[in-house]
Parts: C-alpha cells; structure tokens; sequence
C-alpha cells in the first residue's frame, strides 16, 4: 500500500518540473501546459467521493486493487497520449483513484492493525507520499528532462504494475465490512465530519500557501542558486517522512491533542519562515519544519475521519484527501495574492499562519458541538421518562 503512495505521489509532483518539456513537445505555453497538474487536482477531488460512494458494495480488497489498476491506466494513458487534450483527459483519469486508494488504504492498514496502532499503520501508508518528494520525483524528473517527459509517467506505470501484483500477492483477505451508497453519504449529514474536513481543508492550506512558492522564496527572497533547490526540496520531503512517523506515533496516543497541537506546530513554524526563511541556513531548517508538521498532521486528520464517520468510513476515509487537494488550490490562492499585494514571498508563512489558527478555530468548534451533542444525548432519557 506505501508502494502505491509512492506511485500516486511521483505522478502528482513531478508534472511540475516536467513543464518546460511537456509545453515544448505539444506546442503550447507554459502556464497552458500547467493546466494538466489543475487536471489531476480535479480528477482527486472527483474521484475520491464518487468512487466511495458507487463502488460502496465492493470488498475492500478488490477496491484497492482495482484502484491501483485504474491509477495505472490512467498514466498509461499519460504516457501515450499524442496531443495536449488527451493528456488533460489522461491526467484526470490518473487522479481519479488517487484519494479513494488513500482512504481505502488507511482504513485496510487500521483495520490490520488493530486498536492502539491505528496511527502508526495509516501514517506508513502515507509514507508512500512523502519517500516520493525525496526520492521518486526527482528521480522522475531527472528521467523525464534526459529521456522525455513521457519517460516519467513510464516508470510510473512501472510502479503502479509492481503494486498491483504485489496488493495480489500479499494483501490479505479481511473481514471489512461494506456498505451501500445511501449509508456512505449519510456520513456527510454528520456535523463532526464536516468539522473534520474543514480543518483539512483550512489547516493545510497555508502549508500549501509557502510550498507552492517556496523554489521562488529561495531563489528571490533568499538569494539561493537555483541548484540549491533541489536540496531544499529533498529536506522538505524528509521533513514529511519525519512527520508521518511521529504523527501516527502521537494520534496513536490522542487524536484531539495531536490535532491541536499539530496545529498549533503549524502556526509557530509559519511565524518562523515569516521573519527567518531568507537567512540560507534557516530556509533549509524550515523546509524540513514545514515538511514535518504538515504531514505529522495527516494520521490525526485521517483516524479523526474514521472515528466521526460510524458506517460510512469508505467515504469519510476518501473526503479527506479531497479536502487536502482543495487545501492546496486555497493555499495557491491565497499566497498569489498576497505576493501580489507586493507583501514579499515570504509573507506566504504569514498566510499559512493566520489558517492554521483558524484550523484551531474549526477543531474547537468541533469539540463544543460534540460536547453539546453528548449534553442532549444524556437528558433525553430523562426527558423521556418524565413524559411517560
């Protein structure tokens, strides 16, 4: 399943240093050809409620393979693809499967770990995702600028071949109880999940406000060669690999105080980057900071979806990788525009800032509405009584 991750996360990043060559090859700009990364982030936000909520009677295991099949078709299509509208279409087709073989993934890795290791089994699925930023997207890249952009999406494909025969071989068969579509999206009536996903969708959005700028941060604001980048990139991407061990770790423990305090982590590194990012030595510290809190927050996030969500896990498990994806259009956004009032590319941590406290905001909202919840539940038994 972390082979998978790995998969999903070379395909998701490394579009971005492969622009130059894809614009070049088709015949179109730059900022055009960057239409395609916008095509997977759609396909994600997509794919993953629909496919949890059709294929909702489908048991787990062949879920997961067919969506590791699904994911590598779609990048097969990537890689044939002659013209830039088929590999708009392809790259939707590739994100597709993307957040529902996370949710599904994390809740086979919960289930095949069993009470008090839940977090340390789904943030070694996400793990797959961060050994990606270190090794797989540059290793793609590097592919794809000597051999072809297409040769990247090829190794691609050779990873999710390799996972799909090895979910066949070694995945085992576990009782995971299905539902139907009409029990999945009875889970978004419920407020606690709707709170969880916001803070997704919030907490991470600044994370995504410095990471989508952060190779110009270096180069402008911190006066760093362009060679250095790749370096920064690959600290972050440890950073991440950090952060999911220690994550799971602590939700494992507690799941409301790995929230709060993930997110509390968040805004004080933001703070940080924001007055520190163009010392050079700190910019590397940093980058593995903010690689380390976002990704320590996944495994909370991800488990809190699971406890909230009763009989619609499926759905609940997937919405959560759709709400990171909206959290990284939000950050893009919102760090655009700041740097667009003439605020400086550093001034993004400040952005990343002001959301993870609302991120703070959004939980503490979710813990009064649960506590008033758990208030009516235990008097309407009294209540009841009295009337008869």
């Amino acid at each position: 399943m972390a082979l998978g991750g790995f998969g999903i996360g070379t395909t998701e990043f490394v579009a971005m240093g492969l622009l130059p060559a894809i614009a070049g090859d088709l015949g179109v700009s730059e900022p055009t050809a960057g239409h395609v990364i916008a095509a997977y982030a759609l396909g994600v936000v997509v794919g993953a409620p629909l496919i949890a909520t059709v294929f909702s009677r489908v048991p787990r295991r062949t879920l997961l393979i067919a969506l590791m099949v699904a994911f590598t078709v779609g990048n097969g299509l990537s890689l044939l693809a002659p013209g830039y509208g088929l590999l708009m279409a392809a790259r939707f087709v590739a994100g597709l499967p993307h957040g529902a073989f996370f949710g599904v993934a994390a809740l086979f890795a919960a289930h095949l770990a069993g009470p008090g290791n839940r977090g340390r089994a789904v943030g070694r699925v996400m793990l797959g995702l961060s050994v990606a930023n270190v090794i797989g997207v540059p290793i793609a890249t590097w592919i794809g600028n000597a051999l072809g952009w297409r040769s990247a999406f090829a190794l691609v494909v050779v990873i999710g071949g390799a996972t799909v025969a090895a979910l066949a071989a070694w995945l085992p068969h576990v009782d995971i109880p299905v539902t139907n579509p009409v029990t999945e999206l009875g889970a978004l009536r419920n407020p606690q999940v709707g709170f969880a996903l916001a803070t997704g969708v919030v907490g991470f959005g600044g994370m995504f406000a410095v990471y989508s700028y952060f190779s110009t941060t270096l180069t402008d604001a911190t006066g760093l060669p362009s060679a250095a980048v790749p370096i920064a990139l690959a600290v972050y991407g440890l950073g991440m690999v950090a952060g999911n061990t220690v994550g799971g770790w602590a939700a494992d423990r507690s799941v409301p105080r790995s929230l709060v305090a993930g997110l509390a982590l968040i805004a004080a590194v933001m703070l940080l980057y924001t007055a520190l990012v163009q010392n050079p030595v700190a910019a590397f510290v940093l980058a593995f900071l903010v690689g380390f809190t976002g990704s320590a927050l996944v495994p909370a996030l991800q488990m809190r979806l699971m406890d909230v969500a009763g009989d619609a896990q499926t759905l609940a498990a997937t919405l959560n990788h759709s709400a990171l994806n909206i959290a990284n259009a939000l950050g893009a956004l919102l760090g655009g525009m700041v740097i667009d009032a003439g605020w400086g590319y550093p001034a993004t941590g400040l952005v990343g800032f002001v959301l993870a406290v609302a991120g703070l905001g959004v939980v503490a909202a979710a813990f009064a509405q649960a506590r008033a919840a758990a208030r009516r539940a235990a008097r309407e038994p009294a209540d009841e009584s009295l009337t008869v």
